[in-house]
């Protein structure tokens, strides 16, 4: 009967663990996605008009003319 118990959890040990690497695999692609948006958003900010923008927006807020 001892023998029977501890095959038995065994194997559930083993079925819990077969999926042991998918929740680093999951970061991963969520790392990279992450990346992705923000050299996407770097590049919309670097654009001419968006800083342009964001400079006007910063000089009327401070009171500067520009």
């Amino acid at each position: 009967m001892t023998k029977k118990l501890i095959r038995r959890l065994g194997r559930s040990r083993l079925g819990r663990n077969r999926d042991a690497g998918m929740t680093t695999a999951e970061y991963a692609v969520g790392i990279m996605a992450a990346c992705t948006f923000a050299l996407v958003l770097l590049g919309v900010v670097k654009s001419d008009a968006v800083r342009s923008a964001l400079a006007g927006i910063v000089q009327s807020a401070l009171g500067i003319a520009g």
